[in-house]
């Protein structure tokens, strides 16, 4: 820990949480050693660097906004970065998508890139002491336009994505190289149909053959992991998603590779919380992409809500936090990008800490003994505990702003900084 605390609220609540038998030292200590991998797409919108002229064509993919301010160059984002992992308790990771390389006026297609288009983020990545986790980018590409990339029936298409994938993997090998820890290459394509196909195999077979060729070139674990992600639809495939959530479950499970659950890629109704007790059963580990779906895959700020909340408490109580790793995905350009990167951070470390913080072997307990009565009597008073002021306390310790000053600190760099740029 950064520092003790002198606040005489959080003593109070640590005495409180004391009484129910939960060590609140013990939590922080737990919570400080948690890596968010925080998305890099967030400062730009989702723009890239390539300067293609592609913007969002072929994807499935929409940013909603104009506020002013958004980074324009590597350089620009990496100055927003710095400013929010300013603002957040504990040390985090980065998520880049390969359209954030940089190509020093010398543009490469997608199925040229290498690391050393990289080699500003992961020499920016060890100067600050943080990891990159990497994924591929299989959209906002003339090649996508057809609304099918790897699943594509077209053989230059998929042989086209098919490099870009497996440069993208070399490129996350070449990352977890550097830095000494696994760089989590995910995989989201956006393959897909507006109007229900007749021909629902042939693009899933074809899917399954790219992945195959893909995963043959075998990598070090220590330095690449993989994950697939899959989504119920997207704009422009309303109606039939090659890559579907069965459809990746048997893949990665059947490979060995993990499943990258996205909050806001199942249907309204569902249970995302549910799914991580049942795909943990048979996969080692599986990557969270933590978002905000608001009627449809919307990708909202991340806010502090049930879903949320129940996300964290399934994996704080079937204690596999060691096997789920956490990463951001949301956009928005509505407002402040920075505030926006920081709010949606924040939101998912206290969900966190809120799980962390139940006395979950006396819930067992009353479970066991069949009284249910009492064990949804205390999840009722949990409730109502003083975890903010838990949580003011980790921040002080941590030497970063309270909720009541991240407002303020937000607009002091919009005025210094994000303002200026026009």
């Amino acid at each position: 820990m950064a520092k003790n605390t002198g606040n005489e609220a959080f003593r109070i609540a640590r005495d409180r949480y004391g009484v129910l038998g939960v060590d609140v030292d013990e939590v922080l200590r737990i919570l400080e050693g948690v890596r968010l991998s925080l998305h890099c797409w967030q400062g730009d919108d989702v723009a890239g660097f390539e300067h293609t002229g592609a913007g969002m064509s072929g994807g499935g993919i929409q940013v909603t906004g104009n506020y002013p301010g958004k980074a324009r160059n590597a350089d620009e984002l990496r100055e927003d970065l710095e400013k929010v992992y300013g603002l957040l308790p504990g040390r985090h990771r980065l998520n880049l998508h390969a359209m954030y390389g940089e190509f020093s006026g010398k543009p490469a297609d997608r199925d040229e890139i290498e690391a050393e288009h990289f080699q500003g983020w992961i020499g920016w990545a060890d100067s600050h002491s943080t990891a990159l986790d990497f994924n591929a980018t299989c959209f906002s590409h003339p090649r996508a336009d057809s609304g099918f990339t790897l699943g594509s029936k077209e053989s230059s298409t998929r042989a086209f994505w098919i490099e870009h994938v497996r440069r993208c993997r070399e490129i996350g090998a070449a990352m977890g190289c550097a830095q000494g820890s696994p760089c989590i290459h995910n995989l989201w394509i956006p393959d897909g149909s507006k109007d229900s196909p007749a021909d629902r195999w042939t693009h899933r077979r074809l899917l399954r053959e790219s992945l195959d060729t893909i995963y043959a070139d075998v990598h070090d674990a220590a330095h690449l992991k993989d994950s697939l992600e899959s989504k119920l639809f997207g704009i422009g495939s309303e109606s039939y998603v090659v890559g579907s959530h069965e459809f990746y479950m048997g893949y990665a499970l059947t490979r060995g590779l993990m499943l990258c659950l996205d909050l806001g890629h199942f249907h309204p109704t569902e249970s995302v919380s549910d799914k991580v007790s049942a795909v943990l059963q048979f996969s080692d580990e599986i990557l969270l992409h933590v978002s905000r779906g608001v009627r449809w895959d919307s990708d909202h700020v991340v806010v502090l809500n049930d879903d949320l909340m129940s996300l964290m408490q399934e994996i704080v109580r079937g204690e596999a936090l060691e096997r789920v790793h956490i990463a951001l995905d949301f956009f928005d350009a509505t407002f402040n990008r920075v505030g926006a990167w920081v709010l949606g951070s924040r939101a998912t470390l206290k969900a966190l800490m809120i799980a962390l913080l139940e006395p979950r072997r006396r819930l067992r307990e009353l479970e066991e003994d069949g009284n249910i009565l009492g064990r949804l009597a205390l999840m009722e008073e949990l409730k109502s505990l003083p975890w903010g002021a838990v949580w003011d306390g980790y921040c002080e310790r941590m030497d970063v702003p309270p909720d009541s000053g991240i407002v303020r600190e937000i607009e002091r760099y919009e005025k210094e900084v994000t303002g200026k740029r026009t």
